[in-house]
């Protein structure tokens, strides 16, 4: 294969992390040495030749070939069947509608949330049990990782240079999540935003930080999901009153309830779609009664449909937690999703 990357040689793995961490190519962690052979076993996986062009980033016109996300892919301390998911997330990202300039160059500081469903999961090993938010296995874990190593070196995304966070979110390091699939009676993520059944797929979101909360005192769906509700209202009094794609995850304890009451996804999205919302005066209570104006009676809602929340089944199979994931900010950015090894031209992705 012929690269078109510039070589660089280095005499221990001690000089290759200086190398690297003195030209800001990295996320502040090791990193694993994009070797020539591990390159190419990443682009031999998916059958592309180096100068593939998956994408233009939309805003700055900038080109994003296999070669240079396969780089940063070994970087993160992908093996080459973790990289079909990264190249399906970097298209997603470069859709218009994902508003990737815009979503990682804000003072807002989110983070790129990937979600994966279909059998890829089970062939990667990613887990959507035990710790499914954080290091619950080592596919998420370094897809998570690559997707940002990409925005850093393709993108130059870095801390005070396009990205401009006042705080960022550890989900800066990586933010990736399996469907637990295997263990709930609900359809996957990816098949309720359109995807064929049994086919593997990627759908990322612009997203905060993950908001954790607990209900351990009722098996009543309504009042678990009233839960979730209300920290979505929180979300939109202390931080954006802007509906758009919010995410909540629902691990196996609650998750039972919920099914055993017959409830479905879509039966979930309607209730909460209904119950996240909030008048503007609610904003005087949170110290931003500066705002609120001759505009009090005026009702925002979380999301503007259903269809905007992502319900995900994921988290390890005891306590009554769950968590809501907020939209960086609201319809400026919508989620995508595709699925793995398909052209994103034939049909237009989900929004």
């Amino acid at each position: 294969m012929q690269f078109a990357s510039r070589s660089y040689s280095a005499d221990s793995i001690s000089a290759v992390q200086e190398l690297y961490h003195s030209n800001g190519w990295t996320d502040g962690l090791p990193i694993v040495p994009p070797t020539r052979e591990a390159v190419q076993e990443c682009l031999e996986w998916v059958m592309m030749p180096p100068d593939q062009l998956i994408g233009i980033e939309p805003v700055r016109g900038l080109a994003i070939t296999a070669e240079k996300l396969a780089i940063n892919a070994v970087m993160a301390g992908c093996l080459p069947m973790h990289f079909p998911v990264v190249v399906t997330a970097w298209t997603a990202m470069m859709q218009q509608e994902f508003l990737m300039h815009g979503a990682t160059a804000s003072t807002g500081g989110c983070a790129v949330l990937v979600i994966l469903n279909g059998p890829i999961r089970l062939e990667i090993g990613a887990s959507g049990s035990f710790n499914a938010l954080a290091n619950s296995d080592r596919a998420t874990a370094v897809i998570g990782r690559a997707i940002r190593l990409c925005l850093i070196n393709l993108l130059d995304d870095r801390p005070g240079v396009i990205d401009r966070s006042t705080l960022g979110h550890p989900g800066k390091f990586s933010y990736c999540v399996a469907e637990d699939e295997e263990d709930t009676t609900w359809l996957p993520l990816a098949e309720h935003r359109g995807v064929p059944k049994g086919a593997s797929s990627v759908t990322v979101m612009s997203a905060g930080a993950p908001r954790q909360l607990m209900n351990e005192w009722t098996t009543k769906p309504e009042e678990i999901l009233e839960t979730f509700a209300a920290e979505m209202r929180a979300n939109m009094r202390h931080y954006s009153i802007h509906p758009g794609n919010y995410a909540i995850v629902i691990p196996k304890q609650l998750r039972e309830h919920l099914q055993a009451g017959g409830w479905t996804k879509a039966d979930i999205a309607t209730f909460i779609h209904e119950r996240a919302r909030i008048h503007r005066r609610e904003w005087a209570e949170v110290g931003k009664g500066a705002v609120v104006r001759d505009r009090g009676d005026s009702v925002y809602t979380a999301m503007d449909s259903p269809d905007q929340l992502l319900v995900v089944a994921a988290g390890g199979p005891a306590g009554g937690f769950g968590a809501v994931i907020p939209p960086w900010l609201g319809n400026k950015s919508y989620a995508v999703t595709l699925p793995i090894g398909v052209c994103v031209d034939c049909e237009p992705p989900k929004k």
